[in-house]
């Protein structure tokens, strides 16, 4: 016990024994500064000051742009930039294949290109419905009263406008002798329609435009497209009126009778009408007298 608490009062002795740093003119000796320490005093001061550079520097790291430059740290803005970019990402893949589908539908009505005489009916915005069997249908009361409502008024319109009812007539988009009526065997979804150059070539109904181009086979081509999954097209004009993206009003005139592409066999209106992404008879819905 006595070695140990000798050796106790050596180490203390050592810790708080005085030593004097001295600062002196290397010519004249004469004393500049001088600071009384002990090894005691020393160890507190570098430890403080070890702790103090530790806080200093997580602080620097912490809140200022330094961080950046730590190798394998990367800046919060930038992972919330990349976040960004991944979902505008994801975004435009799916508009991307949205527009390629409906790209190569506008292109198969271009062509004429149905295998089998049939379409996938499929909508373009199929992926985009809620399925059914996840929503409850059943109809509230309110909802029950308000379909008896429509159902009532609709009894008397006489503008009813259903694709699913065959006797509904859309306006003529030129009048004139047919030449060849439609045909799926034959594989021709149309009507032609012989007129004289430059007649005027009227919408069927209200739509937006989607395609006036011009093409090899068919020349001047517009494509229109309507409610109810409704498209109209013209081809062979010599001339077009409207450019993709117009609004265009039932009975406008959006283009004039042509004998343009290598398809053509005279002055004529070659007018096809698809719906739900099928062709379909236009003399069922259209009269051209």
């Amino acid at each position: 016990m006595a070695k140990k608490g000798k050796k106790r009062k050596e180490i203390k002795r050592k810790l708080l024994h005085k030593y004097r740093l001295v600062i002196l003119n290397e010519s004249t000796f004469e004393e500049k500064i001088s600071f009384k320490l002990s090894r005691l005093n020393v160890f507190v001061t570098g430890s403080l000051f070890i702790i103090g550079l530790i806080g200093l520097t997580t602080l620097l790291i912490a809140f200022t742009p330094l961080r950046e430059y730590i190798p394998g740290y990367s800046s919060t803005k930038l992972k919330r930039q990349a976040t960004e970019l991944t979902y505008k990402t994801d975004s435009l893949v799916t508009v991307l294949n949205y527009t390629n589908r409906y790209l190569d539908n506008v292109r198969m009505v271009l062509k004429g290109d149905v295998e089998n005489n049939q379409l996938n009916r499929d909508s373009l915005f199929e992926q985009f419905k809620i399925d059914p069997s996840t929503v409850d249908l059943t109809p509230i009361r309110e909802d029950s009263l308000l379909r008896a409502a429509v159902a009532l008024e609709d009894k008397y319109n006489l503008f009813e406008r259903n694709l699913e009812n065959r006797s509904m007539v859309l306006f003529s988009p030129l009048g004139g002798s047919i030449t060849q009526g439609y045909d799926a065997e034959k594989k021709h979804y149309a009507v032609d329609v012989a007129a004289a150059i430059e007649t005027p070539i009227k919408a069927v109904a209200n739509g937006i435009v989607i395609f006036a181009e011009w093409t090899a086979d068919t020349g001047y081509v517009i494509i229109m497209e309507h409610d109810n999954n409704l498209t109209s097209v013209y081809k062979h004009n010599g001339s077009l009126n409207k450019s993709q993206g117009d609004i265009v009003q039932a009975g406008e005139v959006i283009a004039s009778v042509g004998n343009t592409g290598e398809l053509t066999t005279g002055p004529h209106l070659h007018f096809e009408l698809w719906s739900n992404g099928s062709p379909v008879n236009p003399l069922d819905y259209v009269d051209f007298k």
